[in-house]
């Protein structure tokens, strides 16, 4: 029987859903706007929402709890040195999640997850590598 059906699996293991999971995270926090499947964004944003409580929380323990979590120490600097700062006055309701239509492969529901007072400079920033427009030709 399986009992306790309160998140989602995902056709994943647990290893492989919490690796999903911490990489959805790490993408949301480092270009805050990232576009998934709904279904994925209304679960990561119970992992994002406590990682910008440990945010807010700014201590060693709770900077610790995130790197365990995010394994990527800069994205915990701007979790910490950021985002924190940003939503010390906000009791919670840190990201929103907005429907986008259907993808077209497999018409999977998509959404967007955002932070709320997000920085639209971040959005795309260092997410590769970028090939200037003559090369392209």
């Amino acid at each position: 029987m399986y009992h306790g059906r309160a998140k989602r699996r995902f056709n994943r293991t647990h290893e492989h859903r919490k690796a999903m999971f911490a990489n959805l995270a790490q993408a949301l926090i480092k270009h805050e706007q990232i576009m998934t499947t709904l279904p994925k964004a209304k679960d990561l944003r119970s992992v994002v929402e406590k990682l910008v409580t440990l945010g807010k929380r700014g201590d060693l323990h709770a900077r610790r709890q995130a790197i365990a979590q995010v394994k990527d120490a800069d994205l915990v600097k701007k979790l910490f040195d950021v985002l924190g700062p940003r939503y010390k006055t906000r009791n919670g309701g840190y990201t929103r999640v907005l429907k986008a239509g259907f993808r077209q492969g497999d018409d999977a529901p998509m959404g967007v997850i955002e932070f709320v007072d997000r920085d639209v400079e971040a959005k795309g920033k260092d997410s590769g590598p970028t090939v200037p427009a003559a090369e392209t030709e």
